[in-house]
């Protein structure tokens, strides 16, 4: 088995592409140890005490290394654990947590919402246009882009897996994204990582 490896536009992360299906649908994040407690692999990665984050798309895993820590030090080590890890065709999620969602984080902590549900029409085109255009091409880059609100004209948005952190995300979002949404959906005026 060979497991080629993309950089990302985040220096720390590295995209692993192991020549197989990942996640069947979706994506799964973990930006801590303690999510990672979910899933067999995940806990392998950060038990090197090198990772900072570890994200599971459709046909890739994206690794984050801890500050200071080379991924000339770190590639082996994941190369070896993934191996291991498809090679046996090991459970990705430890029995019963394959839905487990680690809960989404707080918009702010004075701006607690449910999405209004005369925003419905907006909401919706919002998610279309972020699962047709926008997640595929970021996914391209390691990462994932979730919905997680939209409120007086402000479209809030987590960054996952490599656009977590990357310090070109709020350049992709703000030039990138909110243009496009905006494009297509004028009602929103904003849009801001969460």
């Amino acid at each position: 088995m060979q497991i080629h490896i993309e950089q990302t536009p985040n220096p720390s992360t590295r995209k692993f592409l192991p020549g197989r299906t990942v996640m069947e649908s979706g994506g799964r994040d973990f930006p801590t140890w303690e999510a990672a407690e979910a899933s067999p692999l995940a806990e392998a990665l950060f038990a090197t005490h090198n990772v900072d984050g570890v994200y599971f798309g459709r046909d890739f895993v994206s690794v984050s290394a801890a500050p200071s820590v080379e991924w000339s030090v770190l590639e082996p080590m994941v190369l070896e654990i993934l191996l291991d890890h498809f090679v046996t065709d090991a459970p990705l999620f430890k029995p019963g947590k394959a839905d487990f969602e680690v809960a989404p984080p707080p918009i702010a902590d004075d701006l607690d919402f449910e999405d209004d549900p005369k925003d419905a029409e907006i909401i919706d085109q919002i998610k279309e246009l972020l699962e047709t255009r926008v997640r595929p091409a970021v996914a391209q880059d390691g990462g994932d882009i979730v919905y997680r609100g939209y409120k007086d004209g402000k479209l809030y948005l987590v960054m996952q897996g490599a656009c977590a952190g990357c310090p070109s995300s709020t350049i992709t979002l703000k030039n990138g994204i909110e243009s496009l949404v905006k494009h297509y959906v004028p009602e929103v005026e904003t849009v801001e990582a969460v």
